[in-house]
């Protein structure tokens, strides 16, 4: 059986998420609002089927997909391209491909303890972003 990805996950630690943004050509003003941002994560998990809020102030990204079902994602809010996702299961692992315009572009999320672990992928830029479960 996979990791419970279930909860509300808030984030303690964003490393290198201005080099993300920079990677997917996110502009100045957009950057330097983001990087001060605390992110909360709202994941609800029904087997093979999520239903994901990213969450804060500045603004809200959801994302719902089936594990091994590929699937056209906007990233309208984020750097508003359209990219092919196919996330998929290793081991405990969630890994996220995405084709487009950009090289080397996805996501692996991951659970340890109360905590939730996300690397973020573009080009060569990896942002480490890690949440605490919220009780």
């Amino acid at each position: 059986m996979p990791a419970d990805y279930n909860g509300t996950w808030v984030m303690e630690v964003n490393d290198n998420f201005e080099g993300y943004m920079k990677a997917l050509d996110i502009d100045f003003a957009t950057r330097k609002i983001a990087a001060h941002l605390t992110q909360t994560k709202e994941l609800i998990q029904n087997g093979n089927e999520f239903k994901t809020k990213t969450l804060s102030t500045f603004r809200n990204y959801d994302l719902d997909f089936t594990v091994g079902v590929e699937f056209e994602e906007k990233t309208k809010g984020l750097d508003n391209r359209v990219v092919m996702s196919l996330v998929s299961w290793d081991g405990d692992k969630l890994v996220c491909v995405q084709k487009g315009e950009k090289k080397n572009r996805g996501w692996t999320h991951w659970i340890e303890g109360d905590k939730l672990y996300l690397d973020l992928t573009c080009e060569e830029q990896v942002c480490h972003q890690v949440f605490k479960k919220k009780n």
